[in-house]
């Protein structure tokens, strides 16, 4: 299911974000019908608690979600995402007090909250609570952050069976190809004469060739370099640290 917020021109429900500290004016606001049944529930705010509201026709017409105080949100992130699997399906709306941070945040989460493994698994349904952008979120930022987290979990979740050193290369290179970035390949001995002689230290075990992906992109700006370790399996390789080396992983 390719990733989206809902079309602007949908007609939205509301799910209201409420600080602890507003939960009682928040229910004292409500319609009696509301009020009743968010007293009902014991809605008071706190974090990541769900109340669906009844509408006129019975049928859920709105959601409150509990974001708790300053000190328990700074425990964690994506706490509005905790919603969207228990949101009917539809098109929703944020409402809250929310800065542009929160608003980007929480609009991220709600993307990363629809993700589900389905390689392997046909009945693999995402969340059909769609989120309308809220304003003053930058869409193509959201969605560019989402899509690169979900290919990142799909090379995570696959099995070393089916993606080795040569299927995260393959990977590799696609998204380059994608994005108009170079990339480069340093397979096996190679690695010694390049200078990589620890990456070939440690995979030479293995009847699959170790290797160093590099890809670059772009020719203006700072230079930013990101290192990153892609193992594939944990069982071809050679372990040549010390115990004490060893007890810091």
């Amino acid at each position: 299911m390719p990733l989206a917020f809902a079309d602007p021109s949908e007609t939205t429900r509301p799910l209201h974000l409420v600080p602890q500290d507003a939960a009682r004016a928040f229910v004292d606001a409500c319609t009696s019908a509301e009020r009743a049944w968010l007293t009902a529930l014991g809605f008071t705010g706190k974090l990541g608690q769900f109340c669906l509201l009844p509408g006129s026709d019975g049928a859920p017409g709105a959601a409150a979600f509990g974001l708790g105080t300053p000190a328990t949100r700074r425990r964690g992130r994506f706490h509005v995402a905790g919603a969207v699997a228990d949101l009917p399906e539809g098109a929703w709306r944020l409402e809250g007090p929310l800065s542009p941070e929160d608003a980007a945040e929480a609009a991220l989460g709600w993307l990363l909250a629809t993700y589900r493994f389905g390689r392997y698994r046909d009945n693999a349904v995402p969340p059909k609570a769609r989120l309308r952008l809220p304003d003053g979120v930058d869409a193509a930022r959201i969605l560019a952050m989402a899509e690169g987290e979900v290919l990142t979990r799909d090379l995570i979740n696959t099995p070393a069976s089916d993606l080795g050193p040569a299927e995260l290369e393959h990977a590799f290179v696609a998204l380059a190809d994608a994005f108009g970035a170079s990339a480069r390949v340093i397979r096996g001995d190679e690695l010694l004469t390049e200078g990589f002689p620890m990456i070939h230290a440690v995979g030479r075990a293995s009847a699959r060739a170790p290797r160093l992906l590099d890809m670059r992109w772009g020719d203006a700006g700072p230079a930013l370099t990101l290192v990153g370790k892609g193992v594939c399996f944990d069982t071809g390789g050679l372990d040549i640290k010390t115990a004490g080396s060893m007890g810091l992983m």
